[in-house]
């Protein structure tokens, strides 16, 4: 909405009509050493041809570059159609619906996006979204600790294989509730965590356990094993899915004999693009029975005294909706828009076209990996399965491998040293379906080339460089 300023003339008139002389009678209650002095040091203003030359400038210096990056935010293919419709004003301007009765368009659409988050989980609940995954698993935790009665110790079992940055939000959020998340370590081998790693933590009284598939390295954990081990032992289960990948991989909600309790992750797979870093947005699912502890909002189907079909919101259980002594989370805007877009992209493309586009994704990694490992001075990490994302080891400095292979216009994955240091020189790959034969081949010549320079290249390159 565009801003209308007043006329000197409409302010002189509304001035006088309350009684006062001029603007600066209307803070006299203010005393003049509270109040902030002339912005002298801001430079001036740049006109609107000026600021779109810059803007081009910096635009110029990105450069075009092959994607191999994943670590939790994966280039997709998007149809044009998704945010053709998604942009419409219809859907652009729909903020949230505060008023239920008259956003009914809105709440639709919000229930058809958690009756296709909960058909992919195979949970029973959906809410309307969260920020985005590493603070959805934070208020599943949150969650967990509310409803386990049977728990006492507020000790949740998170293994070292889940998403570092999920991790770290979910312990800035919940530590100072007195909730103690207990790391559990991965098998060096196989990348993945075991039953007997996670008994030897889970001794005594635990709330949860998080268990994330595939897990930050692409390798298969052993769900169901765990899932019914901890549902024997009176612990909850929380996972963390890509929404894509469990299209063709088992869902949580049918994990071990009565699949989990919570499930989350990030719907940035669902048609968002990976714009720099966002926004993106949460998706947590429950069962029934977890359904009063879920924040956020939910939005339910029914009639009217006329029979006619009405859409409402059903749960509310934020501070702003009910007495803050009640609230389950303070969490507030969702990422409604991102949540329209992946909507309209699971409706486009069906079930079919997602299982055909994270089939695609597994099989290119397959060819990535088989021609990357074939050059001397790379192998792979783990002897588990793997989906799209695996962890290769190299010979020399991981850094100035992905530095040299960027310098060839390749973004050739994730340096793990800070976050995994354990590993050595390793990095992660990811491939989806945008990489061609083509793409996979032209990486694989490129780190044969850089390899074999022996002396890998620190030339500088753009921090942020545009995918292709």
């Amino acid at each position: 909405m565009p801003f209308i300023p007043h006329t000197e003339q409409e302010i002189t008139q509304m001035l006088a009509t309350i009684g006062v002389d001029s603007m600066e009678d209307l803070f006299d209650e203010i005393p003049a050493h509270l109040r902030a002095p002339e912005l002298k040091a801001i430079p001036k203003g740049m006109t609107e041809m000026e600021v779109s030359r810059l803007m081009h400038q910096r635009a110029d210096k990105n450069t075009k570059a092959l994607c191999f990056l994943g670590a939790g935010a994966y280039q997709h293919h998007i149809p044009a159609a998704v945010w053709e419709i998604t942009t419409r004003g219809e859907f652009y301007s729909a903020y949230t619906p505060y008023q239920a009765e008259a956003s009914q368009g809105t709440l639709q659409l919000t229930y058809e996006f958690q009756s296709m988050i909960a058909a992919l989980t195979a949970m029973d609940v959906s809410n309307a979204s969260m920020y985005d995954g590493a603070s959805s698993l934070a208020e599943a935790i949150l969650m967990s600790v509310r409803a386990n009665r049977k728990s006492k110790s507020r000790k949740i079992l998170i293994p070292t294989s889940v998403n570092p940055v999920y991790r770290k939000t979910a312990e800035t959020i919940v530590k100072g509730q007195q909730i103690d998340l207990v790391e559990v370590p991965y098998d060096g081998s196989t990348g993945t965590v075991t039953l007997e790693q996670i008994k030897q933590q889970g001794e005594g009284d635990i709330t949860a356990v998080v268990l994330q598939q595939p897990n930050f390295f692409g390798c298969l954990e052993a769900v169901d094993e765990i899932t019914n081990w901890a549902h024997d032992n009176n612990i909850l289960v929380i996972a963390v899915v890509n929404p894509l990948l469990i299209t063709v991989l088992n869902p949580p909600g049918q994990w071990g004999v009565s699949g989990v309790d919570i499930a989350c992750g990030d719907g940035q797979p669902l048609g968002a693009p990976m714009s720099a870093g966002g926004p993106y947005y949460g998706l947590l699912c429950c069962k029934q029975a977890l359904v009063r502890q879920m924040p956020g909002r939910i939005v339910g189907r029914t009639v009217d005294l006329d029979g006619k079909e009405g859409f409402v919101l059903t749960l509310q259980a934020r501070e702003q909706h009910i007495r803050r002594s009640k609230a389950t989370s303070n969490i507030c805007t969702n990422q409604g828009l991102v949540v329209t877009a992946s909507t309209i992209h699971m409706a486009i493309m069906g079930a079919k076209g997602l299982e055909n586009t994270a089939a695609a994704c597994f099989a290119n990694n397959n060819l990535l990996v088989e021609k990357l490992t074939a050059i001397s001075g790379v192998k792979k990490a783990f002897s588990g399965t793997h989906f799209h994302e695996t962890v290769l080891q190299l010979d020399v400095n991981a850094a100035q491998v992905l530095r040299a292979l960027m310098a060839k216009g390749i973004l050739g994955g994730f340096d793990l040293s800070e976050d995994y240091p354990e590993l050595g020189t390793a990095i992660m790959v990811c491939t989806t379906e945008m990489r061609s034969e083509a793409d996979i081949e032209a990486y694989a010549t490129a780190m044969q080339e850089v390899l074999a320079a022996g002396v890998v290249s620190a030339e500088k390159v753009p921090a942020t460089p545009e995918v292709v």
